[in-house]
């Protein structure tokens, strides 16, 4: 019997998460490996899918995850419509990468909490755009547990 060689996840490509907000939206990546998620950038909403396009054309991006405001019970918020809006957008401008959503219920409060605890000032908790990429990061960090966890 001959024994099986362990099977290596080599995935070189990033994956890019984008926390969708109608004045700014916050990103963050992958590693290559895929290991870690880390904030990128926050942009002005009307800039991103020019900031979009400049990023994939410099990296290897696989996909987008992209934030799905919900109620608690489920349920569509106002926003929902808009981000679906844009996630049509970004399939149609990207092709070649996937688009999956994922929930991001309480993700902007762990996101304040995160700040908190991290000491920064008053004035650092204030600029919402640190806030964005707190978010998108939280967003990423939780797709991939998940995935992990599937195997």
């Amino acid at each position: 019997d001959a024994i099986a060689e362990p099977t290596v996840l080599c995935a070189s490509m990033r994956v890019l998460a984008i926390d969708f907000g109608l004045k700014r939206t916050g990103l963050a990546v992958t590693d290559p490996a895929r290991i870690i998620a880390s904030a990128l950038e926050t942009v002005e909403t009307k800039q991103v899918m020019t900031w979009l396009k400049d990023y994939v054309v410099r990296e290897k991006v696989e996909g987008f995850v992209v934030g799905l405001p919900v109620n608690l019970n489920g349920s569509a918020t106002d926003a929902t419509p808009h981000v679906q809006g844009f996630i049509s957008e970004l399939k149609k401008r990207f092709p070649a990468q996937w688009v999956e959503t994922v929930d991001e219920r309480l993700t902007s409060r762990m996101a304040q909490q995160t700040l908190l605890a991290s000491g920064v000032g008053k004035q650092a908790r204030r600029d919402k755009g640190v806030l964005d990429r707190i978010s998108a990061t939280i967003l990423l960090q939780g797709w991939l547990e998940q995935r992990q966890r599937r195997g």
